[in-house]
């Protein structure tokens, strides 16, 4: 099987990242995006993905990290759309259930080709230390609409905003590893319609 792989670079006014994924890694993660709580959840994603990512962004911090997450989200999409390929022999479907001390995350993803994303999570803080947690949604919706998946992502219970967000990427992190396993058993392409 060849390897599986993506290089994205993105380059706005407001942005500019680089980024490589390998899907069939071990989880070697070198993120530095200027923004310390989400280089902590990017480095969990790529640990539980088993997915080897190397991120570098520069953004404008000065502003606030909006952009910079989502456009981080949005590069990753597309890194994850490309490096799958054709999708033959994948799993396409994928869903953990992921206990974090007081938080109960599940998240499933579909490969479909086509964008879905539902978020039934809030956070009881407006801040994680210095991070907005409205960007957890901002990013997740970036990789969904650009990697074109259904991800649907439901908080069952959980007081700490922390533990919550880390059972979101660690969660959906181990839903994509399951989504693009490929089965043996799967000679082609997961779908009735020949195509995804």
């Amino acid at each position: 099987m060849s390897q599986r792989t993506a290089t994205i670079q993105r380059k706005t006014a407001e942005t500019e990242i680089s980024l490589s994924l390998t899907l069939d890694g071990t989880g070697q993660v070198d993120v530095q995006t200027g923004v310390g709580f989400f280089d902590h959840m990017l480095t969990l994603l790529g640990k539980h993905g088993l997915f080897d990512l190397t991120i570098r962004a520069k953004g404008d911090l000065e502003v606030d990290a909006h952009h910079t997450v989502e456009d981080t989200g949005i590069c990753l999409g597309k890194a994850l759309l490309q490096a799958v390929g054709d999708k033959k022999g994948i799993n396409r479907y994928g869903s953990m259930t992921l206990p974090m001390e007081d938080t109960l995350v599940t998240s499933a993803v579909d490969l479909s080709g086509r964008f879905w994303f539902i978020d039934k999570f809030e956070f009881p803080s407006e801040k994680i230390g210095e991070f907005d947690t409205q960007l957890v949604e901002v990013f997740w919706q970036a990789v969904a609409a650009n990697a074109l998946m259904n991800l649907h992502v439901v908080l069952h219970h959980g007081r700490n905003s922390h533990h919550i967000s880390e059972a979101i990427f660690k969660a959906t992190a181990r839903a994509l590893r399951q989504a693009i396993t490929i089965d043996p058993r799967q000679t082609g392409v997961p779908s009735s319609k020949g195509v995804l």
